[in-house]
């Protein structure tokens, strides 16, 4: 089932990225500035070693240019050819405040988003690295950072002081900002316990947007995705979440290339790698009618079979509590079947997930503590 993708690295890997181009390269960054570019087989197609050997923490594709590959280390973002991984083509020293954790670019590739451990977002202008603008408002290190699709000027940024803000680039305060922890305090189903389980505070390691551009999913420590809807006026306007991992969960990606934008791939601290499908999350679809389906489904869906479909959901889910109350609980305020649609136990922690379709196959990249990559396929939804 899965596939190793190895000798690109000697040391952990903790970040890859999917180009958008034609090529359909893939890179991945490790411990130690190495930095491999791989074709779709897992061939090696370049390899190199910044100077300084600062860990690289991020790669992002440029969606408009081919040769342009984006890589954080330390507090630099360094642009990279990767058809021609000799060196780096330029340095943007300084982009950082600190070390950097992630880069985001918005759709057009006109404008990169640096987020680094004094909490700070900059905003480089592309071509040429200036520095447009510069947003403070997190007390902790921004570990993650996400424009939104058809909205080049909005940005959204998490961190570990368990906030979500969302940001028009026109401004230097956020539109809105979401406590998690008030969030969950908030809403007691999100911190129902089992006996024996420790709470972990929601801090948020990764963010990411659907297609669509409304949806947000955030992992985080709690082991859930915290998600948002974003409504007209770009207001917040509902928030929830999915128990998605037994520990921390250090990743979540919305992948585009399924049946419809709302599919969802997370891995955690407790070695799992999850795919959910939430186009019927309350979160994803108010009324409970999926979300994202084509058409002509949706017109087949008839009062009666609705109604059908509730009768029988009622007279099962005594049974499917009482017979598996764990996997209820991990599909907490999901109101399709309970639990995920393709549940992977990896061998070890995940550092990163790369969602692609590889030589035609949906696919997700998993990088862990280890020096290889595991490609696992998701053709059999």
């Amino acid at each position: 089932m899965a596939r190793q993708w190895s000798e690109g690295h000697s040391t952990s890997i903790l970040c890859v990225g999917a180009s958008s181009c034609p090529e359909g390269l893939v890179a991945s960054g490790s411990e130690g500035g190495q930095i491999t570019i791989w074709s779709q087989d897992g061939t090696i197609g370049g390899r190199m070693t910044l100077p300084g050997e600062d860990d690289i923490t991020s790669v992002v594709f440029s969606p408009t240019a081919s040769n342009q590959l984006f890589a954080s280390h330390g507090d630099t973002a360094s642009v990279l050819d990767p058809r021609n991984l000799k060196s780096s083509v330029e340095d943007f020293r300084g982009a950082g405040e600190e070390e950097i954790n992630a880069l985001a670019l918005n759709e057009t590739g006109s404008a990169l988003a640096v987020a680094d451990d004094s909490g700070a977002v900059r905003v480089l202008e592309i071509p040429g690295g200036k520095t447009s603008r510069t947003l403070r408002r997190h007390t902790n290190i921004c570990s993650s950072v996400a424009f939104r699709p058809h909205r080049p000027n909005n940005l959204v940024s998490v961190g570990l002081d368990m906030q979500v803000m969302l940001w028009n680039l026109q401004k230097t305060r956020p539109l809105w900002t979401l406590n998690l922890q008030d969030a969950a305090e908030d809403d007691e189903s999100l911190h129902q316990q089992r006996p024996g389980q420790l709470f972990n505070p929601p801090l948020v390691h990764c963010v990411t947007v659907a297609s669509c551009g409304n949806i947000l999913g955030c992992a985080s420590e709690d082991g859930r995705v915290h998600m948002m809807r974003i409504g007209s006026g770009s207001k917040l306007e509902q928030q929830g979440a999915i128990k998605a991992h037994s520990q921390g969960a250090s990743q979540a990606h919305f992948v585009g290339f399924l049946s419809h934008p709302y599919w969802l791939v997370t891995g955690g601290n407790d070695s799992h790698v999850a795919l959910w499908d939430l186009s019927k999350h309350p979160v994803v679809s108010p009324e409970g009618k999926p979300q994202g389906a084509a058409p002509q489904h949706r017109k087949r869906r008839s009062k009666a079979k609705r109604k059908e479909q509730t009768q029988t959901k009622e007279q099962t889910a005594p049974q499917e509590k009482e017979t598996d109350e764990e996997e209820e609980a991990a599909a907490e305020k999901v109101t399709d079947k309970p639990g995920p649609k393709l549940s992977i136990k990896h061998s070890d922690k995940v550092n990163w997930l790369c969602p692609a379709e590889l030589k035609g196959v949906p696919s997700v990249m998993v990088a862990d503590q280890s020096s290889s990559l595991t490609v696992y396929p998701l053709s059999q939804l």
